[in-house]
């Protein structure tokens, strides 16, 4: 049905062939359906793919937005049963129940609702994309962290001894109580539901809390018992299949949950011992929410263009840098799956590998036995390769590695740690580097930021002296006239006013004027006035940017980027 699907897409000119082959490709990584892939890169929209589907089936569309769906009608079709074949039911009309779906020929899924409600099915259309929406939207219900915690019986749990007196065998014990595996598991599966990127899960001397990272921002969601911690942090090691009985070295683990609909989460466990216990953060790595499509990343169009200048180079570096958790892997994933053709070698050497990507060469770093990024680097470079990307360059030797690729014919995608993109150049003559290899290999720098978004569903304009946005370096005449807006806070954000995250962007080519005034010795504020001069737009002048569209708050401005 896929095939035919976008056969007859391709046919209206809904889409291109390449635009078909490009969706197949991550179809087949992804094992999401073709529609919900064209509908999430951005390549038809969801109003044209809905009358298509209309027209092709000859069933009537709906738009799920214009329902409000009761909970009468919900409670006829179990969660479980709507996300397993993707339907939602909006209305019931006597003995009959409508449904949307977007594959009406599907008809286990009807009879299913048949069953399990007891009602004639009348199916309409809407595409896959909302009705997962949809399903977020009525299906998600808060939970209760208190009443679970309750139901623990404290008098069966023994408190906590000494962390160095306590029994490994009684530890794997307490563990695998019902209480705690439910407990792990609700925690893990509301993270996955409110779409976090990290959960924390912190002891401290009289307190033991849970908190999750949700669009770059740490919100405390429950204070489980202490009595609790040995046991629920045990659960978690022996899920990531890590060392329970030790506790005085940190660990780094996986946890792999399958999600139905061929779908799977990681969460790439890292324990930390501190002064009253160990310290669990869980990354969540879910496949196919990454975004490899650099137009939807937030690169403006001459940014854009840039970038990708630099990274068909045939040889040179091409540097990412930012803070932690600022996006420079998705931004080298997006690059890497722009430059994966059959015709070119990639390999990758990384700490840690957080996504597998068809056709590309993917190395785990493991300091225990010897495998750094300087020791991948000498590898790759007998491999016969075309581009390298290097997870990141931390000392002079895997520098030095990496600049000599790049000069002998190879692509070089990395990352460093630094506030913006001009001060790279000094990190990496802090580092050793001669300042003429420098200019030699670098094609561009980039540096990046993650802003929250504003909430669709309750933007709203708030009034702004203009003097304020002046301060924040708005052009005068720009800011008299200029509309800003805030997320007042609603059930589709949990009540933050923000609804996921977009990249800020600067990049600095290597101009000719620019290796001048490193080979001079020029400051990194020096470089930074010299390329603003030449066009580059800082982090700041692209925070504004997203501010007058509309896509964030003055706030974010100011917790992302600094004042040129």
């Amino acid at each position: 049905m896929n095939d035919r699907i976008g056969e007859l897409l391709v046919r209206e000119n809904m889409i291109s062939l390449s635009q078909l082959q490009q969706a197949q490709v991550s179809q087949r990584q992804t094992r999401e359906s073709l529609t919900y892939t064209l509908a999430k890169m951005g390549m038809v929209g969801e109003g044209n793919l809905t009358e298509f589907l209309s027209r092709h089936y000859g069933i009537p569309p709906v738009d799920l937005d214009d329902f409000e769906i009761g909970e009468d009608v919900l409670e006829l079709i179990p969660e479980h049963l709507a996300r397993q074949h993707t339907i939602i039911p909006i209305d019931r009309a006597g003995s009959s129940l409508i449904v949307a779906m977007s594959n009406p020929s599907d008809l286990n899924a009807i009879d299913d609702v048949k069953f399990h409600s007891g009602l004639q099915v009348e199916v309409v259309i809407a595409s896959e994309l909302a009705i997962r929406e949809a399903l977020d939207r009525y299906y998600k219900k808060d939970i209760d962290y208190k009443k679970i915690v309750e139901e623990f019986n404290q008098d069966e749990v023994e408190v906590a001894k000494p962390e160095e007196e306590e029994d490994i065998i009684s530890l794997e014990r307490s563990s695998e109580d019902a209480p705690v595996v439910r407990l792990v598991n609700t925690i893990l599966i509301d993270a996955i539901r409110r779409n976090c990127s990290d959960i924390h899960i912190e002891p401290y001397e009289k307190e033991f809390r849970v908190r999750y990272r949700i669009d770059g921002v740490l919100y405390k969601i429950m204070e489980p018992p202490l009595s609790l911690k040995s046991a629920i942090i045990s659960r978690i090691k022996i899920m990531a299949s890590l060392n329970i009985a030790e506790r005085r070295l940190p660990q780094d683990g996986r946890i792999k949950i399958k999600l139905g609909e061929g779908r799977e989460m990681d969460f790439r466990v890292s324990i930390l011992p501190t002064l009253f216990g160990e310290k669990v953060v869980m990354r969540l790595l879910d496949k196919s929410n990454l975004q490899l499509d650099m137009t939807k990343l937030g690169f403006e169009s001459s940014q854009l263009g840039v970038f990708k200048n630099a990274i068909h180079n045939p040889y040179g570096m091409v540097l990412v840098t930012g803070p932690t958790g600022s996006g420079k892997t998705t931004t080298l994933y997006s690059a890497l799956s722009e430059l994966n053709k059959t015709t070119e070698n990639i390999s990758t050497a990384e700490d840690p590998v957080e996504f597998n990507l068809a056709g590309i060469n993917q190395c785990q770093m493991a300091d225990a036995i010897g495998l750094n990024f300087a020791a991948a680097l000498r590898s790759f470079l007998r491999q016969d390769p075309d581009i390298i990307m290097v997870g990141e360059i931390r000392d002079f030797e895997t520098a030095e590695i990496a600049v000599k690729a790049a000069l002998t014919g190879h692509l070089v995608l990395s990352t460093l740690h630094t506030n913006d993109a001009p001060s790279t150049v000094s990190r990496m003559l802090n580092m050793g580097l001669e300042p003429f290899l420098v200019t030699a290999s670098v094609n561009a720098i980039l540096a990046q930021r993650l802003a929250r978004k504003i909430c669709s569903e309750c933007k709203a304009e708030v009034e702004t002296d203009p003097e304020a946005l002046i301060d924040l370096g708005v052009d005068p005449t720009v800011a008299q006239t200029a509309k800003v807006y805030h997320g007042t806070g609603c059930r589709n954000c949990n009540e933050t006013g923000f609804k996921g995250r977009i990249a800020l962007y600067e990049i600095m080519p290597m101009t000719d004027e620019i290796k001048d005034l490193v080979l001079q010795g020029a400051s990194s504020v020096e470089l930074k006035r010299a390329a603003v001069a030449l066009g580059m737009k800082t982090l700041r002048q692209s925070a504004l940017t997203k501010l007058l569209e509309g896509t964030t708050t003055i706030s974010e401005v100011i917790r992302c980027s600094a004042a040129d």
